[in-house]
C-alpha cells in the first residue's frame, strides 16, 4: 500500500534518497546484549510531489523512541553557548519579564530553559523523555512528561500554560503527527504570543550532501516554505527567519497567531532562494541520491586505503547521524576500532547496527591511532579544539562530509 504525505495526505511515490535498511539510531546495544538481534527498519525518504515534504514512513511509536533516551544536549559546549545567546537575545526582543512565561516543546534536560530561568523569566519544559526530564528537574526547570499535540496542550492551556515565548529547537522534526503537533503549538500560544523553531534546513542537508542526518527519529525534512504552509494551516503566521550554522545549516523561523506582527523582507527572500535552487520541482529533489552514493564510495576508499596502509582509525562521538553513516557504508570495527563520546550515558554501549564500542575520551590519548574520524562533523571545530592534543603523535582528524577531507 502506498504511504500518504503526513501534511497534505496526498500518496508518496517519489524517493528522495534509499539508505537500506538500519536500525534506529538512538537503540544503544548494551554490551550483554550483543549477541541478539535488533530491529532494522527501512531508512528510505520520499518528497512529496504536492507540498514537498521529504519525509519517511513511520516504523516505530515516538513512545518506544523517545521514552528513554540517550541525548542529553547539556553535553555539547557548542550548543549551550548557542542557547545562552539566543536566550538573551529572545528576553530583550520580546521584552519578557517576570510576567511572561517561556515554554520550550521537547526540552530535554534543561539546556536552552536554564538561561531564561536565570533571567527571572518563568519557564516549562514539555519533554517526554522521563531519564532526561528527571536532569532538567534536577536542575531546577519545571518539566512535564509529555509528547506534545491537541490534547496536552488544551491541557496545559486549560491550567494557564500559555506562552508569551514558545520555543521548538530541533523537535519540528520528530514528530509523526505533524498536523497534531502544530495544532498544538497553536494551542500552547498566547493570542500575541511568538513561536522560535529551530530544525536543519532542507537546502543545506542537499548542498552539502548530508544524508547522515536522515534517520528513523527524524520523520520530516523541511525547506522553509513548506515549513511556513505547515504553520499557515495551523494558524501561525511566519513573520521572520535566520539562517544559522548549527546542525550543518539550519533556519530559526518566528512565527505568530498575532495579525499584527508583518513579515520581514527575509521571509520572501529566503522563498526566493529556495524557488531559484528549485524547490518548486520535483527533479530538483531527484538528484540527491547520487550525491550520497558518491561520499559513500569516497569515505570507503579512504577507510580502505587507510587500513591497507597499516593506519588505524578510531572516531569521535557517537551521534543519531554516525549511526546512519556507518550503517548505510558498511562500516564496522574491521575500519573503526572504537569511538568515543563526552556523555557517560553513553560509555560502555555499543553502537546500533555497528556494534562499534562507545569509551571515554580518554582511551583516544591511550591507543594514539593515526586519524580520528569527527562523526558529528556539525561540532567539528569544538572538537578538534578539545582533542588538538593528538597533533603530539601525528594524528589526524577527519571529517566524513561533504566529502572526507583530512585536518
Amino acid at each position: 500500500m502506498t504511504a500518504a504525505c503526513r501534511f497534505c495526505s496526498r500518496p508518496l511515490a517519489r524517493t528522495f534518497c534509499d539508505l537500506g535498511m538500519s536500525p534506529l539510531s538512538n537503540a544503544f546495544i548494551k554490551p550483554g546484549d550483543a549477541h541478539r538481534m535488533e530491529p532494522f527498519y527501512p531508512l528510505h525518504t520520499y518528497v512529496c510531489t504536492n507540498c514537498f515534504l521529504v519525509q519517511l514512513e513511520q516504523f516505530e511509536t515516538p513512545a518506544n523512541i523517545f521514552s528513554d533516551y540517550v541525548y542529553f544536549s547539556s553535553y555539547s559546549d557548542t550548543w549551550l553557548v548557542h542557547s545562552r545567546k539566543f536566550a538573551e537575545y529572545a528576553v530583550r526582543e520580546f521584552g519578557l519579564n517576570a510576567n511572561s512565561l517561556v515554554i520550550e516543546a521537547a526540552s530535554n534536560d534543561g539546556y536552552l530553559l536554564q538561561y531564561f530561568k536565570q533571567a527571572g523569566i518563568p519557564v516549562l519544559g514539555i519533554e517526554p523523555a522521563q531519564n532526561v526530564a528527571a536532569a532538567a528537574l534536577a536542575k531546577g526547570i519545571p518539566t512535564v512528561t509529555e509528547f506534545l499535540g491537541v490534547q496536552s496542550a488544551q491541557k496545559l492551556a486549560a491550567d494557564g500554560k500559555r506562552a508569551d515565548l514558545l520555543i521548538g529547537n530541533n523537535v519540528f522534526a520528530h514528530v509523526p503527527d505533524l498536523n497534531d503537533f502544530a495544532a498544538g503549538l497553536h494551542t500552547l500560544l498566547k493570542p500575541a504570543g511568538v513561536l522560535s523553531l529551530e530544525f536543519p534546513h532542507l537546502l543545506q542537508l542537499m548542498q552539502n550532501n548530508q544524508f547522515d542526518t536522515i534517520y528513523h527519529e527524524h520523520f520530516s525534512y523541511f525547506s522553509f516554505g513548506t515549513a511556513l504552509r505547515v504553520l499557515a494551516k495551523h494558524g501561525m503566521t511566519v513573520f521572520d527567519v535566520e539562517e544559522l550554522s548549527t546542525h550543518g545549516g539550519s533556519l530559526r523561523v518566528y512565527a505568530s497567531p498575532d495579525p499584527a506582527r508583518r513579515p520581514t523582507p527575509q521571509v520572501q527572500q529566503m522563498l526566493d532562494c529556495e524557488r531559484t535552487a528549485g524547490f518548486d520541482k520535483a527533479a530538483t529533489y531527484a538528484a540527491f541520491a547520487e550525491q550520497v552514493k558518491t561520499t559513500k564510495r569516497a569515505l570507503l576508499h579512504f577507510l580502505l586505503a587507510a587500513k591497507d596502509a597499516g593506519k588505524s582509525v578510531v572516531g569521535y562521538g557517537a551521534p543519531a547521524k554516525a549511526n546512519t553513516l556507518l550503517n548505510y557504508c558498511g562500516i564496522r570495527t574491521d575500519f573503526i576500532e572504537f569511538t568515543v563520546d563526552r556523555s557517560p550515558h553513553k560509555q560502555g554501549l555499543l553502537l546500533p547496527g555497528t556494534r562499534i564500542p562507545v569509551m571515554h575520551p580518554d582511551r583516544i590519548f591511550e591507543r594514539k591511532p593515526d586519524y580520528v574520524l569527527i562523526l558529528p562533523w556539525n561540532i567539528k571545530d569544538e572538537i578538534i579544539g578539545q582533542m588538538a592534543g593528538i597533533r603530539d603523535w601525528g594524528g589526524q582528524f577527519v571529517v566524513p562530509m561533504p566529502r572526507p577531507t583530512v585536518c
